[in-house]
């Protein structure tokens, strides 16, 4: 192992200064892109810097130009291609600006988004962007507005906050994909999603704490309310958070006495479990069962049959979040707002037609 008193040492504004032979105050002013130097000398330090391989301090640098550089961002599930689609848009949004950006997962538990809220405001960031876990918990979000740092809420809405929100058009999605299984003769539908739940039936979806899932859950049900299709609720199953979980939902449902025909799944993991778990029962889609699912995932077009989904633009919203984050920090003056993306069916092969 080499001996620490060898390691070397963090090259300085002084090593820069002394090397590009200028005042150590003119070179902090353009190593920190603040001040007025002649081009000529702003060559001379960043060549000298370069020469160096000098490094800032990010911390020192906040804390003289009251900026980090860094938006910080809280997502519910990593794994989700829905997060990762919108994480790129954000990044390139910051980038584009001049910002990095520090991406936390809560895994959608409450606990970890407060922590994560915690750690990402102490390391200074200049604003954060949340997909908050629960809709009806806020107080650490309300922590970050008292903090002085700029939220934007991500894929959730919570108006109490009087926050900017990017969202996409969940209740009008759902309406969409229910009305298109509606119309193609389908009496018996199910939502299923991943949200848990004691028991993962559903009596009030005043309890849903996702206004996204919310929404959707609204959507679906109000289609099957205006079809007078009866207990429409009867056939929201949530607790599909794993494999084993969607293979016991997916078991309970098509042995009801009203089975349901289609399916509608809330997200694409949940879809690709679902496409499991019909799978492992021998059934085909849409032979036996239909069956839509929320974003347009690698999978989706390259199952048997490819499935028909709700592209959700994830990416332009996730983009569309990182500017508006941009704007709070640059106190560009903006109404706030939900800004909300709309959606589009893509129909495929899962959906087959039922005489009626």
């Amino acid at each position: 192992m080499e001996d620490s008193a060898h390691l070397k040492r963090a090259v300085t504004v002084a090593d820069v200064a002394k090397a590009a032979k200028v005042s150590k105050t003119t070179a902090a002013r353009v190593l920190g892109g603040y001040g007025v130097v002649s081009a000529k000398i702003t060559d001379r330090v960043m060549a000298a810097a370069a020469a160096l391989e000098y490094r800032p301090n990010e911390l020192a640098r906040s804390m003289s130009t009251g900026r980090s550089g860094i938006i910080g961002v809280v997502v519910g599930d990593i794994e989700n291609a829905f997060f990762s689609l919108a994480v790129r848009g954000i990044s390139d949004a910051a980038r584009l600006a001049g910002f990095n950006v520090i991406i936390a997962n809560s895994g959608e538990e409450l606990d970890a988004e407060k922590s994560a809220v915690d750690l990402l405001i102490g390391k200074r960031v200049d604003g954060l962007i949340v997909t908050p876990a629960r809709c009806d918990s806020i107080d650490h979000l309300q922590h970050i507005r008292r903090a002085g740092v700029p939220l934007v809420l991500f894929d959730r809405a919570i108006p109490e906050l009087d926050v900017d929100a990017v969202t996409g058009d969940d209740r009008d999605a759902a309406i969409a994909a229910t009305r298109h299984l509606i119309g193609q003769g389908h009496r018996h539908l199910a939502y299923v999603s991943a949200m848990d739940t004691e028991g993962g039936g559903l009596t009030d979806i005043r309890r849903i704490s996702n206004s996204a899932v919310r929404e959707r859950v609204e959507g679906f049900v109000s289609v099957l309310t205006e079809a007078g299709l009866p207990n429409p609720l009867h056939y929201v199953r949530l607790g599909a958070t794993d494999q084993h979980q969607t293979d016991g939902v997916i078991k309970h449902l098509l042995s009801d006495s009203a089975a349901p025909t289609a399916l509608l799944a809330s997200d694409s993991l949940v879809g690709l479990r679902i496409f499991k778990s019909l799978q492992s029962l021998g059934l085909s889609i849409p032979k036996d069962v239909s069956m839509i699912s929320f974003l347009d995932a690698d999978w989706t077009s390259v199952t048997v049959p490819p499935i028909t989904i709700v592209d959700q633009r994830v990416y332009e919203m996730g983009k569309l979040a990182g500017e508006r984050l941009i704007a709070r920090i640059e106190r560009t003056p903006l109404a706030v707002e939900r800004l909300c993306v709309s959606t589009s069916l893509v129909l495929r092969g899962s959906v087959a037609t039922i005489d009626r």
